[in-house]
């Protein structure tokens, strides 16, 4: 089997949940600061970077980090570009954890128009393409965001989602397609059912052997996505966590059958720059223990 086929195996078969540590740019301060380590710690974009590099290669290179309930790490361009313990971050996830190493290829969201946010324009989108798929990186990530039930907003969110999709596809990468429903917005349960009815409009457009994945805040009406789950064109949906809580996100999780989380912000809840390694792997240990148990029904 090539590594991209073993890779497709393990996403397509194996329990386990997607690990997302692509926090960019604009929400890296965030991630910084929720790790115990402000901005006065750091002097520039550089700086900064590099201590979230330090703060995700603790994670990875973590026992508590690795295959056995991970199927998937989500990575920034910047981590990519980087190294864990000498090899390409890539290729240590891979490697090192038996880990699939996906990229986050958007570049942010435009201004919110007809009740949505899409993805502002991707630059030299086939050379990152061709760069992942050099450093075996299986698939990429794009997130835009729903407001509101607009149906023309999410018909244009999803209609640029599945552009992007067909030009990754023929890249040889599987795209996770992203259209997050905000939690908060009070039109959730609407923006939700007018978007699985244009998931699948899409989906039963692709034609055989074009793979995606989906990854979709957790829905009010339990198993709402059962449908995109069961398609033949589709490998695997993921949940994100959206802003709700560990015990939240995983409660919603564990109603929604055949679903499996990509959870980011609750992943390193509890987890500072000042913790012992023993005090730092046991918090992480039990976080993951708590996402696979939620991603198993």
């Amino acid at each position: 089997m090539t590594v991209f086929e073993q890779q497709l195996s393990k996403i397509q078969t194996q329990p386990g949940f997607i690990a997302a540590l692509d926090q960019s740019g604009g929400s890296t301060p965030k991630a910084l600061e929720a790790y115990g380590i402000d901005t006065s710690a750091y002097a520039n974009e550089q700086q900064m970077f590099d201590m979230v590099h330090a703060m995700r290669s603790r994670i990875i290179t973590s026992p508590a980090f690795d295959g056995a309930k991970i199927l998937g790490a989500i990575l920034f361009e910047n981590t990519l570009d980087r190294t864990v313990q000498n090899l390409a971050s890539s290729d240590y996830l891979w490697q090192q954890k038996n880990i699939v190493p996906f990229l986050k290829i958007d570049k942010g969201l435009a201004e919110k128009v007809g009740g949505v946010q899409l993805m502002k324009p991707i630059p030299e989108l086939q050379t990152l393409l061709a760069k992942a798929k050099a450093q075996q990186v299986f698939g990429t990530k794009m997130r835009s965001v729903i407001w509101e039930a607009n149906e023309s907003g999410i018909q244009a969110i999803v209609a640029q989602q599945f552009a992007f999709a067909e030009q990754i596809i023929a890249a040889g990468l599987v795209p996770i397609i992203e259209p997050e429903v905000n939690i908060d917005s009070p039109q959730k349960t609407e923006a939700e059912a007018i978007l699985i009815r244009e998931l699948m409009a899409h989906l039963n457009q692709l034609k055989n052997g074009q793979k995606v994945m989906l990854k979709l805040t957790l829905p009010e009406k339990a198993n709402l996505y059962n449908e995109a789950i069961d398609h033949s064109n589709v490998v695997r949906v993921v949940a994100l966590s959206g802003g709700y809580t560990l015990d939240m996100a995983c409660d919603k999780l564990a109603q929604n059958h055949n679903m499996v989380a990509s959870f980011s912000r609750v992943l390193t809840n509890g987890l500072f720059a000042d913790q012992t390694d023993e005090a730092f792997n046991k918090t992480l240990t039990q976080t993951i223990d708590r996402i696979y148990q939620a991603s198993l029904r």
